[in-house]
């Protein structure tokens, strides 16, 4: 169980990049990197109450970071809530972490980008075709370890969970066909370990 404002990994992350990798193992930041803009993934422990989102959410524009993806759902705990975010920043995200942790509704925050992590995303992508393309679609499905989860006379939705790469490829091969809706939950992660 975690005391209030403890940090995940019982003291400052190392300043460290999250580039996609499916695991989290992240090279060092290069020369030619800083001042770039990095995705980062934080992820926290907060009070499950109306408003903590917003507030979060308000903390991180106010200092201009751009937060490509947020996932939010309930954790192990009872009334607590764990939330993903990747940001985009020029510099690791420590500071934002460490002000972000002074607020009372948030029981741990840690950056994990430079440290071991697995992630995962989910999409829904509907697909209209008639039987014929419905066919090829069903080889892609299979090639990408998706599922097919509903079918219409006019259209399928096709379900794929895994690392956003894997989604990113799913998608760009669809885009071939005709997509009518596309919806993604953005990252979860968790430590590996």
């Amino acid at each position: 169980m975690w005391k209030k404002h403890q940090v995940m990994d019982g003291g400052k992350s190392p300043a460290g990049l999250d580039k996609g990798a499916e695991w989290g193992n992240n090279d060092p930041v290069t020369e030619s990197e800083k001042g770039a803009l990095l995705p980062h993934t934080v992820v926290a422990l907060v009070e499950d109450r109306p408003g903590v989102l917003a507030r979060i959410v308000a903390r991180w524009q106010e200092r201009d970071f751009n937060i490509r993806s947020l996932a939010v759902g309930a954790s192990e705990q009872p009334g607590l809530s764990r939330m993903t975010f990747v940001v985009e920043a020029s510099t690791d995200a420590d500071e934002m972490v460490a002000e972000l942790r002074s607020l009372d509704e948030v029981r741990a925050i840690e950056d994990i980008s430079a440290r071991e992590f697995v992630s995962r995303e989910l999409a829904l992508i509907r697909v209209s075709g008639d039987r014929e393309m419905r066919k090829r679609l069903m080889d892609i499905v299979d090639i990408f370890g998706a599922k097919i989860i509903d079918v219409s006379a006019g259209s399928m939705m096709i379900e794929v969970t895994g690392h956003e790469n894997k989604i990113n490829s799913l998608a760009r091969l669809l885009s071939d066909y005709d997509v009518v809706e596309m919806v993604r939950t953005g990252r979860v992660s968790m430590l590996r370990g």
